[in-house]
């Protein structure tokens, strides 16, 4: 029996070393050679992986940092990690061979003869040669998944610290808002105390009175709405926190000026940045894992080989299991094949290639996604750039012409309408020139989320810790 194992293994060895099914070939996607929308943008080669830090503002760094430790997004990004990871394992453990050890005894008695003990211990392997290299792929497949979920949790660095310090910006704005709808509030306050004496001095009637009460309450009511707002926006960055809402009070309610931009932005060519988005990686990734499972299911198509055996021994005491008399031993071979299947292991197989199709369509579709970004948020931020500089002159002049206005019907040199209209004019330009602060900073946020910025190798290190329990 051992002579014709050692000949079948002479026989099938050689075609250990082949694995059925294609072999994955990673290729680089088509891209342009550069970005159409660059122009008035100064631009740096730097590296993007903490981009927050160039906004100058240690509260947004604290924040972040905070958020891609404790968030529960990531958190559960950490244990998608270990799972794969898991798994990537136990396909590895597949390809070696088991061995099992056993120890028992039971006591017997038959008829009217004393009952009789017997002991018996050893050991049983078994072990499933991958000649067609199905349980290779199997582990190759389990290998790229385990890198897909590495690349999603990048992805979900690169979206949790953007989405962080757009809430940020965001609550710094309103609390800017809040500070001009103020500021407009109690100079409205004087502009109705004048008209109130100047109606008694008989100068003007009611009516300018009711008037200036007018815009003055349509200034206090858009106030509530504002610091609703800025009471979402503080409780979602704890939630991003993975704290509970209200807890970031403290810390935030204290108004601070937006973060200053940058003088310069990194930005990549267009393949550099597709290479840099993880979200790009996963969906390459995932095409990877789904044509190695071409070949795992390809190789159900051929035979299966496998070894098992035992050694043990069996007495009727403890101290006689080692003797050689009592050594038992077995080995045994068995070669499988299917021979008819009705047609199952063809339908698996075309159903796999057009898996495998859909993760290449998928990843297709998310690097024309990704250019798209990248191109909309250049143009965003260019625009933005210019919308906020228009507005910033407008923003003047209408202080001036609300300063102006003032005077003169103090003077009795216009009418009270005009004191009104460069009001609301002023307080619309104040306003809309911090919207437009704001977005020209959302819009850079944005740019280095499109870029895959915001992500780094040290995230994913504490997958040990939050496995043991490091979660609340």
């Amino acid at each position: 029996m051992k002579a014709q194992i050692r000949i079948l293994l002479m026989l099938l060895m050689p075609l250990a070393g082949c694995a059925v099914g294609p072999d994955y070939v990673r290729q680089d996607p088509a891209s342009p050679s550069n970005w159409s929308d660059t122009a008035g943008t100064r631009i740096a080669q730097q590296d993007i992986s903490h981009w927050w830090l160039r906004l100058n503002d240690p509260l947004l760094n604290e924040l972040i940092a905070s958020a891609l430790h404790n968030s529960p997004d990531m958190r559960s990004a950490r244990a998608k990690l270990l799972e794969s990871r898991s798994r990537l394992d136990l396909s590895d453990a597949n390809l070696m061979p088991r061995l099992n050890g056993a120890l028992g005894t039971n006591r017997s008695k038959a008829g009217s003869a004393s009952p009789a003990n017997q002991f018996n211990a050893g050991f049983d392997a078994s072990w499933e040669i991958d000649l067609f290299g199905g349980l290779r792929r199997a582990s190759e497949a389990a290998e790229a998944d385990a890198g897909a979920t590495l690349a999603n949790l990048y992805h979900t660095q690169v979206t949790l610290a953007a989405e962080v310090a757009l809430n940020y910006v965001q609550l710094r704005s309103l609390q800017q808002r809040l500070a001009i709808a103020r500021d407009n509030l109690a100079a409205q306050r004087e502009t109705l105390r004048i008209t109130e004496w100047r109606t008694q001095a008989g100068l003007v009637t009611s009516m300018e009175v009711e008037q200036a009460n007018s815009n003055l309450q349509q200034t206090l009511a858009g106030i509530p709405t504002l610091a609703t707002n800025l009471g979402k926006a503080e409780n979602r960055l704890a939630v991003l926190l993975g704290q509970v809402p209200t807890t970031l009070h403290e810390k935030l309610s204290t108004p601070a000026a937006l973060p200053p931009l940058p003088d310069e932005i990194a930005l990549s060519i267009p393949a550099d940045t597709l290479r840099q988005r993880p979200d790009v990686q996963a969906a390459e990734r995932r095409v990877a894992a789904e044509t190695a499972r071409i070949g795992q299911e390809s190789a159900a198509r051929y035979p299966s080989f496998s070894l098992s055996g035992s050694l043990g021994w069996k007495a009727l005491t403890v101290g006689a299991l080692g003797d050689s008399a009592n050594l038992t031993r077995s080995l045994s071979a068995s070669l499988a094949q299917t021979i008819f299947d009705g047609g199952r292991l063809s339908s698996r197989i075309e159903a796999q290639n057009a898996v495998q199709q859909q993760a290449l369509i998928a990843y297709e579709q998310s690097v024309l996604l990704a250019l798209e970004e990248m191109e909309n948020a250049l143009t965003s931020y260019a625009n933005s750039h210019e919308r906020r500089a228009a507005l910033q002159r407008a923003s003047i002049s209408a202080r001036n012409a609300a300063l102006m206005a003032r005077q003169r019907y103090e003077g009795g040199l216009i009418d009270f309408q005009s004191v009104l209209d460069t009001d609301r004019t002023l307080l619309s330009s104040q306003d809309s020139l911090a919207s437009a602060e704001l977005e020209e900073r959302t819009a850079l946020i944005g740019l280095y989320k499109a870029m895959g910025g915001g992500w780094n190798e040290e995230a994913a290190l504490p997958v040990a810790q939050t496995n043991q329990g490091s979660q609340p």
